[in-house]
């Protein structure tokens, strides 16, 4: 029996819907938001039901008949610490998103929502994987250096997980008892170290490590804290700064790593210095992650969209190489797959369910 599995995954400007049947994709499309139409919703969980009538429309319009559906899978969104794995919607995590229960608010958010809303219609069941907010830190990684202030578990698990299970068939070894740092390059950038099957620590784009093409990562904290005091910013304005308006876009004006390279090409020795600059944080964080394992690594594996760079990849290669002969490349963010695919598991019953 083949199971239809519909995937739903919300971000700032855009809803990402697939529908896949096993392992395979039937058609994946990007529904793109106006901004004045979001703008009209005081908070994101508000844009619930305007984003999953566009859902729908969509599959009207690709012929797609709902109660065909074996499964509704969205994206995991920063919830509280969670492990890694596939989780069914439960009450309980949607009480605790709309009552703000949740450690910050994104899009994602909405993902389990919207699933769930669809799932319940059709009665059938609703999942989300490996959420933003995977967390399977040793005590050590969670110490920041002031008391009171702890580290978050907080990354691009979906992905960074959904390759180190390729990349473990690729070496035809368990996950279980693989050793990997994970690099994940997107907007925000992931520096991940997985160790047994568990990611024991890694860097959280929107508070440390490298910048990236919109987030400026770790600080120095006296500036930092000068700049907080300035008079200049409130708190949610200074958030965006960090989270949306810093690394590439900053210094450049730009957050595309094609149009930086264009630009490098054509002479520019501003975006040549900022370029390598953003390599040079990389290639330490990188660096960092193979001291957490002890330098027994099975592979360093690099992913997400600026992996399409061939440029780029070869020039981080060139100062981690070192670290371990086997290095892969996995270009893109496969997060819909590893929707679908953690789904399609708890169908075929290859793996317990998770309870949230």
């Amino acid at each position: 029996m083949a199971f239809n599995i519909l995937v739903i995954n919300p971000g700032a400007g855009s809803t990402r819907v697939a529908l896949f049947k096993d392992e395979q994709p039937v058609f994946e499309e990007n529904i793109r938001h106006k901004p004045d139409e979001l703008l009209k919703f005081p908070k994101i969980i508000d844009q619930r039901a305007f984003r999953k009538d566009k859902i729908i429309e969509l599959m009207a319009a690709k012929s797609v008949a709902l109660h065909t559906l074996n499964a509704v899978v969205g994206r995991g969104g920063p919830f509280r610490p969670l492990t890694s794995g596939t989780y069914e919607v439960s009450e309980a995590l949607v009480r605790d998103i709309e009552t703000g229960n949740y450690q910050s608010e994104h899009p994602s958010l909405l993902g389990a929502l919207i699933a769930r809303e669809i799932a319940d219609a059709l009665k059938i069941k609703a999942y989300f994987v490996d959420p933003v907010s995977v967390d399977e830190f040793w005590p050590a990684a969670r110490f920041s250096g002031l008391k009171g202030i702890e580290r978050k578990a907080l990354s691009h698990a979906l992905n960074v997980r959904m390759v180190a299970k390729k990349a473990a068939r690729g070496l035809d070894k368990p996950y279980k008892d693989c050793n990997f740092v994970i690099v994940h390059l997107g907007t925000g950038i992931t520096v991940a170290a997985h160790l047994k099957g568990q990611q024991v620590d890694s860097s959280n784009a929107n508070e440390d490590g490298p910048f990236s093409p919109q987030r400026t990562g770790a600080l120095p904290t006296m500036p930092l804290a000068k700049l907080c005091f300035s008079g200049k910013y409130t708190y949610e304005s200074l958030k965006k700064k960090l989270n949306r308006e810093g690394g590439l876009l900053s210094y450049l004006g730009t957050d595309d790593i094609q149009a930086v390279e264009k630009r490098i090409a054509q002479g520019d020795k501003e975006a040549e210095s900022v370029y390598k600059a953003m390599l040079y944080q990389i290639a330490k964080e990188v660096g960092a992650y193979a001291v957490v394992l002890k330098g027994e690594i099975d592979a360093v594996i690099i992913t997400g969209g600026i992996a399409h760079s061939e440029k780029f990849v070869a020039r981080l290669r060139e100062w981690i190489a070192f670290l371990c002969p086997k290095f892969l490349v996995y270009p893109g963010e496969g997060e819909m797959e590893g929707l679908a695919l953690g789904a399609l598991r708890l169908l075929r019953g290859e793996e317990p369910v998770q309870t949230y």
